[in-house]
């Protein structure tokens, strides 16, 4: 039996090196090689959409299933990190838990096709600008029947520690979620309300690991903050996954976000949840507009 574990714990170790634009840029390169070398090895055609930074060539990278219709459901997660970091949680467990998916469902056929995008650039300086990835490539998306989109934003941070979640508004958010970080939080706009509620009923159909979910303004600090954010912008509904990352993990964008700090059983658990959260939202028949 496949130990997701050890799995997911082998591909962030693979990849958690400084890798971003500004300072190592042949590292961010070496993860692209990877995930693209990683999809073609499942047998997946490889899409890139390369652009350049600072006079340095990037690409996003995807590989789709194929689906019954012509409607798509996107699941993305950004490779790069931020500068003076390995980025082992943020967002080497996006990235894993993205590869898994691609690894786990390539024999599926859903009524939908469902795309596994890696996005670059999406930490700063180049977060909410026309050079971030997710940016770039939510606008090149004109013409298709996009459904929806997931995003997978720093994941693999649990503890039971009293008091260890902070909240942006603090004295409001602790009348409603939980004190101890020990969730997924399921976090959308507005807009995205409906796609939001379905995916968190079905992460809590597929397993039982605590999750919290909300829809709330833009302007609240830490809601727009991913890939979600540029899909928002040309109208289509997304979702963030994530552990709350500042507002839970002490080592968030600092050198100290190594793999040693991932709680992988709670890892392989939620990697479990988002996998039938994909498969129920891919077999999908409602709109989520």
């Amino acid at each position: 039996m496949e130990n997701l574990a050890e799995t997911l714990r082998r591909r962030i170790e693979r990849i958690s090196v400084e890798r971003n634009v500004l300072r190592a840029y042949e590292a961010l390169k070496d993860v692209e090689n990877f995930i693209k070398s990683s999809l073609r090895n499942m047998g997946y055609e490889v899409g890139v959409q390369p652009y350049e930074t600072e006079g340095k060539e990037v690409a996003n990278v995807w590989a789709e299933l194929e689906g019954v219709g012509d409607e798509v459901f996107i699941v993305g997660a950004h490779y790069d990190s931020v500068v003076h970091s390995p980025g082992a949680n943020d967002n080497g467990t996006g990235v894993s838990c993205l590869l898994l998916l691609a690894e786990r469902l390539r024999r599926s056929r859903f009524r939908r096709r469902v795309r596994f995008v890696f996005f670059v650039n999406e930490e700063p300086p180049y977060f909410q600008t026309s050079q971030m990835g997710s940016y770039l490539y939510a606008r090149s998306l004109k013409g298709e029947k996009v459904v929806g989109m997931l995003s997978l934003e720093t994941i693999g941070y649990y503890t039971d520690r009293p008091n260890s979640q902070d909240y942006p508004l603090n004295f409001l958010f602790r009348m409603k979620y939980p004190s101890t970080g020990n969730f997924l939080a399921f976090v959308g706009n507005p807009s995205s309300a409906k796609l939001l509620n379905r995916s968190i009923s079905l992460f809590r159909e597929t397993v039982s690991f605590p999750a919290e979910g909300g829809a709330y303004p833009e302007c609240i600090p830490g809601v727009g903050w991913s890939d979600q954010w540029s899909f928002w912008r040309v109208g289509i509904p997304a979702v963030m996954l994530t552990d709350t990352a500042p507002f839970r993990y002490p080592y968030y964008h600092s050198s100290e976000d190594t793999p040693d700090k991932i709680n992988y059983p709670a890892l392989a658990e939620v990697y479990r949840g988002i996998e039938g959260v994909v498969r129920g939202l891919a077999q999908d028949t409602e709109s989520y507009r």
